[in-house]
């Protein structure tokens, strides 16, 4: 018989809370998914045009840089993402006025119609997942905040 080879730090994977935000995440992600098949977009898709949807109500010009440091998703992704939305006729990229290395960005009549269907389905699908946390949902909002916080910080330079 063979030595047991220690490689994890943890008991039993139910003790790694890495793994189990990622099992979590990807349960929800699959309900998204499902939900959002209906109106051909993907998870990403989703994010950037209800973030963008909910920014110009905020403020305007809204810079592609911006909309991917609001939704923390890549730069590169973003604009990959943005260029299918624009495409599908939901959002539209112009030169911005003031930086001419930027793109200003909007939200089309179709864009608006399809983010608000779309914003609606994920709601509720997020209140059925969220549904067993109860009155700790307030709690575990408040924890993921911190931990966006936290972790969303620049490096130390020195």
């Amino acid at each position: 018989m063979t030595e047991r080879v220690e490689v994890f730090q943890v008991e039993s994977a139910n003790d790694s809370p890495g793994f189990l935000f990622w099992q979590v995440s990807t349960l929800w992600q699959r309900q998204i998914n499902a939900g959002l098949k209906q109106f051909d977009l993907t998870h990403a898709q989703f994010v950037l045009l209800a973030s963008l949807t909910w920014l110009v109500n905020e403020t305007a010009p809204i810079t592609q840089v911006e909309l991917a440091h609001h939704a923390k998703m890549d730069v590169m992704m973003t604009s990959n993402v943005l260029r299918t939305l624009e495409e599908k006729g939901l959002i539209l990229r112009n030169p911005h006025p003031t930086d001419t290395r930027a793109r200003s960005l909007a939200v089309t009549e179709r864009g608006f119609a399809l983010a608000r269907q779309a914003v609606r389905v994920v709601e509720d699908s997020d209140r059925a997942f969220f549904l067993s946390l109860g009155g700790n949902l307030p709690d575990f909002i408040g924890q993921l905040l911190k931990l966006i916080v936290e972790n969303n910080r620049p490096a130390n330079k020195g």
